[in-house]
């Protein structure tokens, strides 16, 4: 190859890669923003909110509906209704019909609060993912997949939720809002408007 040519390439190179890890960025930011903008207006994280929204749409659920439903492990969605309950947002009782079961049921607080809160970000990237043409799905999947992939990510556990941070993060949502998140030396701490 000319040597001539080998910077010029190498600077196209480059520049598609920044213009990858910006996008990546942005989407990170992204979901940083609204699960911030979520604690701070309804005091709920991004799962916490879905488990609910599962259940007001659902009525009184075992929690293994609940998990299947929105594609979380059980274990997962427990821990998250320990806290749901502590909040008076959840109620657990056993099933009048068969009391090896557990059913979970909304309070009407939670009903109020799913009414009042804003669709999840991953509602609206859904509804616009849904009407893109089959073609340009397929090419997004395998492209995410190939980034993740790249970033030794591929089998990292994830659920479909698009949450900053854990999706059983300890501690209250308010409590882990409040939570300074740490700074890497030389780099600065970006604002929520940005």
């Amino acid at each position: 190859m000319n040597e001539y040519l080998q910077p010029k390439i190498n600077r196209h190179k480059q520049h598609r890669c920044d213009e990858v890890l910006i996008a990546l960025r942005r989407v990170i930011r992204a979901v940083d923003l609204h699960s911030r903008r979520l604690v701070r207006s309804h005091g709920l994280t991004a799962p916490q909110a879905l488990i609910l929204k599962e259940l007001v749409a659902s009525g009184p659920v075992s929690v293994g509906h609940i998990a299947q439903r929105i594609n979380l492990s059980q274990a997962t969605v427990t821990d998250i209704l320990t806290r749901l309950e502590s909040r008076g947002l959840v109620v657990r009782e056993r099933s009048p019909i068969d009391r090896r079961r557990v059913l979970v049921t909304p309070t009407e607080e939670a009903s109020l609060t799913i009414e009042r809160g804003p669709p999840l970000l991953q509602e609206d990237f859904s509804r616009r993912f849904a009407e893109l043409e089959d073609w340009e799905q397929t090419l997004l999947v395998a492209s995410l997949q190939r980034i993740a992939s790249l970033m030794d990510a591929d089998r990292i556990d994830a659920a479909p939720v698009l949450a900053a941070g854990e999706v059983t993060a300890p501690g209250d949502a308010a409590q882990t809002l409040d939570e300074e998140t740490p700074v890497a030396p030389g780099q600065r701490k970006e604002a929520d408007g940005q």
